[in-house]
């Protein structure tokens, strides 16, 4: 028995439409244009070759909506309570008021609502100097233990930068370690 009796006899379709080298006495973008126009008709061809191919195939119209689904508009979620000690709570608070309510620097409170890290603190204390004077001292000796004991105060620390990055994530640090600290 021969080798070629083994394999099955599959019948390979045959291109019809081949790409012809292109002659070397154009230009550059001459030649990419007549390649540009073989691959047009190839990919032509093997456009109607798949649509005669697949003619067969029943299928049924889709409705996207059944589909394409989005979240329901359910307004702002509240802010989930992470920290059941004061202290932490109110920097959580100042955290999520600055993140979401922009971060100023030079003024507690600037024209567009923003607030500084001092400011966000003051208004999420809401009135209770104590609870904001053990936050600003929590805040103040988590900053130190990052920047070093060089830094002055918060607002010295707030105001040294250009943007709110640091000084956001720094209030989210010191909630941190309220939170370990039980305060």
């Amino acid at each position: 028995m021969s080798h070629a009796s083994l394999s099955p006899a599959i019948d390979h379709p045959v291109l019809t439409t081949q790409a012809a080298a292109p002659p070397a006495d154009l230009a550059h973008e001459e030649r990419l244009t007549l390649v540009n126009a073989a691959m047009t008709a190839r990919l032509d061809e093997a456009a109607v070759a798949y649509e005669v191919n697949t003619a067969h195939i029943p299928t049924e119209p889709v409705d996207l909506a059944d589909i394409v689904t989005g979240p329901l508009d359910t307004g702002s979620a509240p802010l989930p309570d992470l920290y059941p000690t004061p202290v932490a709570a109110l920097l959580q608070r100042a955290h999520q008021r600055l993140f979401t309510g922009g971060w100023c620097k030079d003024t507690l409170v600037d024209e567009d609502g923003a607030r500084c890290m001092l400011g966000a603190i003051r208004a999420e204390a809401r009135g209770d100097s104590g609870l904001e004077s053990s936050a600003v001292a929590v805040l103040l000796d988590a900053i130190r233990r990052t920047f070093g004991d060089d830094v002055d105060s918060v607002p010295s620390f707030n105001d040294a930068f250009a943007r709110g990055r640091v000084p956001i994530r720094m209030v989210g640090q010191a909630a941190h370690l309220a939170h370990a600290r039980s305060l």
